[in-house]
């Protein structure tokens, strides 16, 4: 099939800007964009978190360091510029709520990531500033409409649905990818379609637990 004849597959991909693996994917995306139509959807990882019975590395004293340091190996590697905010985990509830009620973009989903792991800004410090970074106005309140609040519930629950553990995950035709370092693989089952029909796929997925 010629490169031109590719048709796209619809995918979602479900991130928190908590997640300085989600900025990574965000910039790196474009490696998938002429194979996947990408909807960008916020989540509230600590929420998916609860609901997946999981922790993510920065609750785990013995993961942090190593976790944090490999973030500055791995933007070294990717070329990109890299800083962590003043506290990590922090809330984002704020934030994730207004990049819901503006039906967030690519460009603006982008800007709030840069505000964050390029400038190593925390919205929760600095609200009016990341405002205008996304290109609104500084006097922007903190959304706290009930159908705002409803509808990233209702993003993270599907995310749950959909079999996502964390993010960055993107999910192609009910199959999840997490992970920055799942792009090779996304793009190898699009070109392989019936990667997980095949019997080592199906084997790894079902074996069971010996504890």
């Amino acid at each position: 099939m010629k490169s031109d004849e590719i048709k796209l597959v619809n995918g979602t991909f479900y991130f928190d800007i908590i997640s300085p693996f989600s900025y990574f994917y965000v910039k790196q995306r474009h490696q998938l964009e002429d194979r996947v139509n990408i909807t960008p959807t916020p989540i509230l990882l600590g929420g998916l978190f609860r609901a997946t019975d999981n922790r993510g590395p920065g609750e785990i004293e013995v993961k942090r360091a190593h976790t944090y340091q490999y973030c500055v190996w791995l933007a070294e590697k990717l070329g990109l510029p890299f800083r962590f905010p003043k506290y990590h985990p922090f809330l984002t509830v704020a934030a994730q709520r207004l990049l819901v009620q503006e039906k967030a973009d690519w460009t603006m989903i982008e800007r709030a990531f840069d505000f964050v792991w390029a400038q190593g800004q925390d919205p929760n410090f600095a609200w009016p500033e990341f405002c205008k970074h996304l290109g609104l106005s500084a006097d922007t309140q903190k959304p706290n409409a009930p159908e705002i609040k409803a509808q990233l519930i209702a993003n993270t629950e599907q995310a749950k649905a959909d079999g996502a553990f964390g993010v960055p995950t993107l999910v192609i035709h009910q199959h999840c990818f997490w992970g920055v370092d799942t792009i090779p693989w996304a793009i190898d089952y699009l070109n392989r379609p019936g990667m997980f029909d095949e019997p080592a796929y199906q084997h790894a997925g079902q074996i069971p637990s010996g504890l």
